[in-house]
């Protein structure tokens, strides 16, 4: 019996022996690569070599007007319910860009509409109140103005957009989702869109642009691979309520016509010619008089339809309509529906002369007119 214990307990001292072994030699490499790796080194940096000439050039650009662009952050009053005092509240946030040195920031309207306050924030980190200088909500813009001081940010070189072609580089710079001072590039996709206005009108002209345009982005600028202002960024095209890529964007031509405006009088006064005008009527006259253009319905009295001697519409004795002078163009732009006659009027001044061709008994009358200033 002894014997027999003897022989066992060497046993399974081999056994154990064995196992040990076995383990030891399936974790060496594990141990061998622990050890290996407290003594590595980082690997060799491979050079990167010069940028491409693209890539130096956005760099550039945006290195070049990301001082310009503004984060605005509007707030609005409310009473609170239990004091009975007022409090101001977070209400949105949008871009703008520097237009001038004298403090002037453009925006959207509709990311001012409604509020009490605004703050604006520079580049470099400060923030100032702004004030509310005028708005025109025809085209979606809007005119802020901060007291800067020193340091003044430089105003943003302004372009040309009557001369933009189809598959043109476009950069949007702004703040979606007020992650600040974002850079997103594109072409332009299309352009002379149409969109509807906050009261009722028509924006034309738009330039449609693949860029990525969130909210966030409206009021922020667009720009062409000079670096100059080609657009005001407004509205995204999208069933989501983010980029789809379909943004659009006001023609700076627009933006250089009426921000002045906006800064000497507080409101864009478009040149009027005292006509009354309405799609509906017209459509259905249209349609059922078989003309196209627009049916004058009334001249205003002193208005420049009156002294240029536009005929308005009649009703007979009998009760029956007798249509008056239809336009049909106005100055060189052809005119077929309401937006087409209030987009012609808005290319000229207040006082400036311009030929309203119309219908009258079936052939076209020309007649000049001076326009008045609008209310």
């Amino acid at each position: 019996m002894r014997d027999d214990s003897r022989f066992l307990l060497r046993l399974l001292a081999v056994t154990a022996a064995g196992l040990f072994l076995v383990l030891a030699w399936q974790t060496w490499p594990l141990i061998q690569a622990e050890l290996l790796a407290s003594r590595a080194e980082p690997r060799t940096v491979t050079p990167r070599g010069d940028l491409a000439e693209d890539e130096r050039s956005t760099i550039a650009l945006f290195e070049a007007a990301r001082g310009s662009v503004v984060y605005i952050a509007t707030v609005t009053r409310v009473m609170d319910p239990w004091t009975r005092n007022p409090l101001q509240v977070p209400r949105g946030t949008g871009s703008g860009f520097v237009w001038d040195r004298l403090g002037h920031v453009v925006t959207n309207h509709h990311v001012v509409a409604g509020a009490s306050g605004a703050l604006v924030r520079l580049a470099d980190g400060r923030a100032f109140n702004a004030a509310l200088v005028g708005v025109s909500p025809e085209y979606d813009l809007a005119v802020l103005r901060i007291g800067v001081g020193t340091g003044r940010p430089e105003p943003l070189p302004i372009g040309t957009s009557h001369d933009l072609r189809v598959g043109q580089k476009v950069f949007a710079i702004g703040n979606p989702f007020g992650l600040d001072w974002t850079l997103t590039t594109g072409i332009v996709s299309a352009l002379n869109r149409e969109l509807p206005s906050e009261v009722g009108t028509v924006i034309e002209g738009l330039i449609q642009t693949d860029a990525a345009i969130n909210p966030g982005n409206s009021g922020g600028p667009l720009l062409d691979s000079a670096g100059r202002l080609i657009g005001v960024n407004t509205a995204i095209y999208s069933p989501s309520g983010a980029n789809a890529g379909i943004g659009f964007a006001v023609p700076v031509d627009t933006v250089n016509r009426v921000v002045p405006r906006l800064i000497a009088a507080g409101r864009y006064l478009r040149p009027a010619l005292g006509v009354r005008v309405e799609q509906q009527i017209n459509d259905a006259l249209s349609a059922r008089l078989g003309i196209e253009g627009v049916f004058v319905l009334d001249v205003e009295p002193g208005s420049a339809a009156e002294r240029a001697g536009i005929r308005p519409a009649r009703i007979g004795r009998d009760g029956s309509f007798l249509p008056g002078d239809v336009i049909v163009a106005l100055g060189e732009r052809p005119v077929r529906r309401v937006a087409d006659l209030l987009a012609a009027l808005d290319r000229h001044e207040p006082g400036q002369e311009v030929t309203v061709a119309v219908l009258r008994d079936g052939r076209r009358v020309e007649l000049p007119a001076i326009l008045d200033a609008g209310r």
